[in-house]
């Protein structure tokens, strides 16, 4: 399945109010609850701060990709935030994280997940692109962004 299939506005949120890192990934699984899109919040943030041990996945140009595998979901799941001022997350350049796609995927499926990662870094190369979704004003108008793509 291929992510834009997946984007819906219920999974996006905009503007994202935390200021910190752990904010950041508390409202992105929050998101992902109040969508019905997983049951346990407790589980799926526990496997996103154990991958971000590893190595942050605030990559480069404002866009942060924290993913992981839990147990917690049955397929690969995503969700969106957008904070416009930024967040330290700490990206490979060291610059504010803008854009940020929360992924999980089953253990047992990797396939979708490296797809999902591999769409993002397609959909972000455009620098157009991810201005106007930084810039964007509602969850309405990042889902459609993403379906004009």
């Amino acid at each position: 399945m291929a992510l834009i299939e997946l984007i819906e506005k219920d999974i996006i949120k905009i503007p994202l109010i935390s200021k910190d890192k752990d904010g950041v990934l508390k409202e992105l699984v929050e998101i992902l609850v109040k969508a019905g899109k997983i049951e346990d919040f407790d589980t799926v943030l526990k496997d996103i701060r154990k991958r971000e041990e590893l190595g942050s996945t605030g990559l480069e140009d404002g866009i942060a990709v924290p993913h992981a595998k839990t147990e917690a979901v049955k397929s690969l799941t995503v969700a969106i935030g957008i904070s416009p001022n930024g967040v330290d997350f700490d990206a490979l350049d060291g610059k504010p994280s803008h854009l940020f796609f929360l992924l999980l995927a089953p253990p047992t499926q990797a396939g979708p997940h490296i797809e999902a990662l591999a769409d993002i870094a397609r959909m972000t190369k455009s620098k157009t692109f991810v201005k106007l979704l930084i810039n964007a004003r509602s969850a309405e108008e990042v889902e459609n962004l993403f379906k004009e793509e």
